[in-house]
């Protein structure tokens, strides 16, 4: 009987190198309490709406992008939300917390826009006054956010 010689450090090079890329894309990097979940897979609208809702408060909930700009990732996901997540975000006006309150005010400003919300309002949005991203703006915004509230509240019936 021949045997025929083969060389087997190709082969276990190879085997090793299929391994490791198969190891290695099969990864998934751990999540931190921080990290918003996969929303479109695990929650519901209204799931994923308490989920930013309670993050308001986290000011450590945050990004940083282009040169040294804060994103505010709850206020802008319940802005992109839109007009589901208005109800929600008015009732943090009420807020004791002046950081909730200002972001709540910017989350409402982006979801007022919703298309949704602006085919029902005649293109009226809520538009703040002053700088926007600012505690000192919160008072005057309050009336203007509730004053818009007021007078399209009926669109949530």
């Amino acid at each position: 009987m021949k045997y025929i010689q083969v060389n087997a450090f190709p082969l276990t090079v190879f085997c090793l190198i299929v391994i490791l890329i198969t190891s290695c894309s099969n990864q998934k990097e751990p999540e931190s309490e921080n990290d918003p979940p996969e929303v479109s897979d695990e929650l519901s609208e209204a799931e994923e709406i308490e989920f930013y809702i309670d993050k308001l408060p986290d000011r450590d909930f945050t990004e940083t992008y282009g040169h040294g700009y804060t994103w505010y990732t709850a206020a802008e996901e319940l802005g992109m939300i839109g007009k589901p997540a208005i109800p929600h975000l008015v009732k943090q006006l009420n807020s004791e917390d002046e950081y909730v309150v200002m972001l709540s005010l910017y989350a409402l400003q982006l979801a007022s826009q919703d298309s949704a919300v602006t085919k029902k309002t005649g293109g009226e949005y809520i538009e703040l006054e002053g700088t926007v991203l600012s505690k000192d703006s919160n008072s005057r915004n309050v009336q203007v956010a509730e004053s818009w509230w007021n007078r399209h509240r009926h669109l949530w019936d």
